[in-house]
């Protein structure tokens, strides 16, 4: 029974959580804590939903996505979308940067929003993923950006150079069972 004789009682779902339920949204401040506030929600909506295979990538995406929505907007807050649907986590990320009505002032904010997102753009190629930027379709305008990563080819996200070897320029050596990493100059 409701509390409130007026409104409908709808009962708690029991299900547990599972990657197909995933659905979260936040609206957070366009401030230089909020990708890393992103960041965390993000971790323990995934480790919740069983999709631990995917945070590497996952995270980079959304810190990408709302550092550049940060740097970008014209309000005081941003909008984040957190999906799971089709075999892929999908971000969304509105900002209210509004889109410019002179091609060449659109030309010159859509090229430095692409140079914004050069990471997230190698993530999304990593992992056979898409990503992209445009009008948002929303009430009020701006700009909405977004990524999908497949979670198959996410979940290997970072494991090729893992299982390639040490990053160039970087020697892995072991000593006493504790690696230590030593730039190829040698420092430790």
């Amino acid at each position: 029974m409701s509390p409130c004789p007026l409104a409908t009682a709808y009962p708690a779902d029991p299900t547990r959580p599972s990657p197909e339920t995933l659905a979260y949204s936040l609206t957070l401040p366009a401030a230089l804590a909020s990708p890393a506030l992103a960041r965390a929600a993000t971790r323990a909506v995934l480790a919740a939903h069983g999709l631990r295979d995917i945070m590497d990538a996952a995270l980079q995406a959304v810190g990408e996505l709302t550092a550049a929505a940060c740097q970008f907007t014209e309000s005081p807050d941003f909008y984040l979308s957190l999906r799971y649907r089709g075999g892929a986590f999908r971000v969304i990320v509105y900002d209210r940067h509004p889109r410019h009505t002179h091609p060449r002032l659109t030309a010159a904010c859509d090229a430095r929003r692409r140079a914004a997102l050069r990471v997230l753009a190698c993530v999304c190629r990593a992992c056979d993923g898409d990503w992209g930027f445009g009008e948002s379709r929303e009430p009020g305008g701006g700009t909405r950006m977004w990524a999908t990563l497949p979670r198959a080819s996410a979940a290997a996200y970072g494991a090729e150079a893992t299982a390639v070897g040490p990053v160039r320029g970087v020697q892995a050596h072991v000593a006493d069972g504790h690696p230590a990493l030593t730039s190829a100059a040698g420092d430790a």
